[in-house]
């Protein structure tokens, strides 16, 4: 059987991976649009957690294996349709995550200084579409609109001393900006409360422990909260206690001395809802943002966030809204719920159109971390080879896979990218990165890639 996986990062390398583990006759390939593999753990993981990364040497055994292939620099919806992989495959798995992100729909979104998460988090992280963002980093105030870990990681790099950035893989461009930036307080703030949080302790162990930055929590936020957690699962039991115990704790002398000195601070506001990003004079700039304060209606995970009426101003030049990723419909060929922006599938199978299926994100919704990814990723799999096993997949038609495709791109000017060709420039940016002291240089420029391999 002929299987093609249409995205290269972890749901697509984990969709692939399980297959060719258990079905010792499947050759996949693997379709990705920008030149360079990974994804969100390319893209999307902050540059300060290396060890997350690391799955990037299990992705590079699947690529290597002699039944997968890859194809990068293809953009499918545009370079090769839906229909035409499904003429060309026995299955294909759309894997190609959330590559949009949710607005805040409200009044000055669109003022200079405002920025979503992902474009910022694309920015350091060398994703090609984001490297000519220039965020404007001359304000002392930055508030950032959610409370989960692309929010902690978004504070953690804009109050990380250089020093420890510079030995990271960060791009040179976003560290030459960071080293000017006037930021030194960042408010992160959410609809709902303490109990309602979506990061996890290790990130907020990270933040609290940050050199040089010290955490503001009211005490007033958390108080009779041990009592509302008691019963609590204990992850999220541990993680309340840590922020109790952060905002109620009487800091030791030396801690306060160590604060004292702390040149920046971060903090956390809950029930807070945003309603407007507030203009300068001139109309053009962020300078502020008005929230709705906000009470909670119900308890633990489920608890909506209604407005009070009262509203509060906060002074900000630099707003970053990280309320969540969303996918986008990639073919007019694919059923997509765009309420939920999700493809409409049943363990991975796509609704109404046998043979069609998909993983991660863009069958899920845009949650959770590697691991999570990895199993909805095997669940496919698993959909997949059920398929083939009981005959719901015809593999007694011989089907071209590449064969065809490799005509259909080549009739319209478009040239993929292989594997080994990406170790190319994956060589090219470790010897950059090792010149400069860091783990690699990214380069950001497709374009730059491309001449690199001489294609």
């Amino acid at each position: 059987p002929r299987v093609c996986v249409v995205g290269s990062g972890p749901a697509g390398f984990y969709t692939a991976q399980h297959i060719l583990k258990h079905h010792g006759g499947a050759q996949v390939d693997i379709y990705e649009k920008l030149p360079v593999p990974f994804g969100l753990v390319r893209f999307g993981v902050a540059p300060d957690h290396p060890e997350v990364k690391n799955v990037i040497n299990t992705f590079t055994q699947t690529a290597r294996s002699e039944r997968c292939a890859y194809y990068g620099n293809v953009t499918v919806g545009r370079d090769v349709t839906v229909a035409e992989l499904r003429q060309a495959y026995h299955a294909v798995v759309l894997s190609y995550g959330a590559e949009d992100n949710r607005v805040l729909g409200i009044p000055g979104e669109n003022l200079s200084g405002v920025y979503s998460a992902r474009e910022f988090v694309g920015w350091y992280n060398g994703l090609p579409e984001n490297r000519d963002l220039k965020p404007d980093l001359s304000c002392e105030t930055a508030l950032i609109l959610g409370h989960g870990n692309v929010a902690l990681d978004i504070a953690r790099i804009l109050l990380s001393p250089l020093s420890l950035l510079r030995k990271t893989d960060i791009t040179d461009g976003s560290l030459a900006a960071l080293a000017c930036s006037k930021v030194k307080r960042v408010w992160l703030v959410g609809r709902r409360g303490p109990l309602q949080v979506a990061f996890t302790i290790k990130e907020l162990r990270e933040m609290i422990n940050l050199p040089g930055a010290r955490p503001v929590l009211n005490p007033a936020d958390f108080t009779g909260l041990e009592n509302a957690v008691k019963d609590a699962p204990r992850p999220r039991k541990r993680l309340t206690e840590l922020m109790i115990k952060t905002a109620l704790e009487k800091p030791g002398e030396k801690t306060l001395e160590a604060q004292a000195a702390a040149p920046r601070e971060w903090g956390l506001k809950f029930q807070r809802s945003p309603q407007e990003v507030l203009p300068t004079a001139d109309g053009r700039r962020a300078r502020g943002i008005r929230m709705a304060l906000t009470r909670l209606e119900g308890s633990g995970d489920s608890a909506k966030a209604v407005a009070t009426g009262d509203v509060e101003e906060l002074e900000c030049g630099l707003v970053l809204s990280s309320i969540g990723y969303r996918s986008l419909p990639l073919d007019p060929a694919v059923p997509f719920d765009t309420q939920r922006g999700i493809i409409p599938n049943s363990s991975g199978r796509v609704e109404g159109v046998p043979g069609l299926y998909c993983s991660g994100w863009v069958k899920r919704g845009p949650t959770g971390v590697i691991i999570t990814t990895m199993n909805d990723s095997f669940d496919t799999a698993q959909s997949v080879l059920e398929d083939l096993q009981v005959g719901a997949l015809d593999v007694s038609t011989s089907r071209e896979g590449f064969g065809a495709v490799e005509s259909i791109l080549r009739s319209r000017g478009v040239r993929p990218i292989s594997f080994s060709d990406w170790e190319k420039i994956d060589a090219a940016e470790v010897a950059r990165g090792k010149a400069a002291g860091k783990p690699r240089e990214k380069i950001v420029d497709p374009q730059e890639m491309l001449r690199l391999i001489g294609h």
